[in-house]
């Protein structure tokens, strides 16, 4: 994974949603945190092209997220707070195959694919039911395999855990150490990010703290105290 902002920010006419900045993201597992309007949404919305920049430019794995948008959608994967919004055909299944029929996929194929992603994450007991009929635990597991279904490098989860139960809470969070594919999570849950790699704090459109996942978390909770 090589993912730089070079001078990259955002403007909403006079409102800056994001302040220009400069990084390289390369570590595996990378944690984003912040109150409430503070840009980090807007940060990892920028990664997979959802937003554009207003100024400066964005790159993943030497890919320009607007001139090369399309071949960005396919690296980086975004699971979004509410995965019941992302799902868009009632059967599980379906869903599922969706992304895989806009690609050209024969029949074969798909079902090939779908069988393999709900074995890799133990819920092939999911496939059959209905999006509306899951636990919270359960829509995140759908929506993950939708998305990783399609063979992104890089997943982004907005909120993974939000409103989960600890049952789910733990589902979600272990499935979540378990993925080889580079993540970059955005979290109020934060013992969700000790373990991460590496934690960015936003505040007020700023980036504020660029730190191990300790630094960060501490440096949050003094702010927000």
């Amino acid at each position: 994974m090589d993912i730089r902002f070079e001078n990259a920010g955002v403007d909403y006419g006079v409102r800056t949603a994001l302040f220009p900045l400069s990084l390289t993201l390369r570590e595996r597992r990378i944690g984003v945190i912040g109150l409430n309007g503070s840009g980090k949404t807007t940060f990892a919305r920028l990664i997979n092209g959802l937003i554009k920049p207003t100024t400066g430019r964005i790159s993943v794995d030497g890919l320009d997220t607007v001139g090369d948008a399309a071949k960005v959608l396919g690296r980086v994967g975004y699971i979004f707070q509410s995965p019941q919004n992302q799902i868009i055909l009632p059967i599980v299944r379906d869903d599922i195959a969706f992304g895989l029929k806009a690609r050209g996929y024969d029949k074969a194929q798909i079902e090939t694919a779908v069988d393999s992603i709900l074995d890799r994450f133990g819920v092939g007991h999911l496939g059959s039911r209905r999006a509306h009929e899951l636990s919270g635990g359960e829509l995140q597991m759908a929506a993950l395999c939708s998305v990783l279904v399609t063979g992104p490098d890089i997943l982004i989860l907005d909120e993974p855990t939000n409103q989960l139960d600890l049952k789910n809470r733990s589902l979600v969070q272990n499935t979540m150490a378990t993925l080889p594919e580079n993540v970059i999570v955005i979290s109020h849950d934060l013992p969700l990010l000790e373990d991460f790699d590496r934690v960015l704090l936003f505040d007020q459109g700023r980036l504020v703290a660029d730190a191990p996942a300790t630094e960060a978390i501490a440096r949050y909770k003094e702010m927000a105290s």
